[in-house]
């Protein structure tokens, strides 16, 4: 058994498959902060200040933790309930960008590989056997016809 996993596991696809993994993540943490860092302050910017990361719809306030005289817990604490549509649409944003640059490297890579295949090998050149039975054929059909 600790065989055949050392086989599946040390495969070239299965090591190519973990690197491209590994690279995904990295480059999604790259567009992540490409957008997050570079693009949407600007955008925010022009949008007359608005910092996205804030924008949000409160549901319920939070609630701070209050105590009675006696010092002991009254009302506990409740976080904010919120809907952080500008939140959403940083990460929509992001993942616009990461989707585009997955395509544009997978439609190159896939151009790439129709190249190779397009390409037509050229015709043998007949033989001179096939030649001289082509002549031999040609004349034949002369004197019949």
């Amino acid at each position: 058994m600790i065989k055949e996993f050392k086989q599946f596991a040390f495969k070239g696809n299965v090591m190519d498959m973990a690197v491209g993994i590994i690279i995904g993540g990295a480059f999604g943490t790259v567009v992540k902060s490409l957008v997050d860092n570079v693009l949407m302050p600007p955008l925010g910017k022009l949008i007359a200040g608005v910092d996205f990361a804030n924008m949000k719809y409160v549901l319920e306030p939070a609630v701070a933790e209050t105590k009675d005289a006696a010092g002991e817990i009254a009302i506990a604490a409740q976080p904010e309930v919120a809907i952080a549509y500008g939140q959403f649409i940083t990460d929509f944003i992001s993942f616009i960008l990461l989707a585009l640059a997955v395509f544009l490297v997978v439609k190159k890579f896939l151009g790439s590989f129709r190249k190779e295949e397009q390409k037509p090998a050229e015709p043998p050149k007949p033989s001179n056997e096939e030649l001289l039975l082509t002549e031999i054929r040609d004349e034949l059909k002369k004197q019949n016809g």
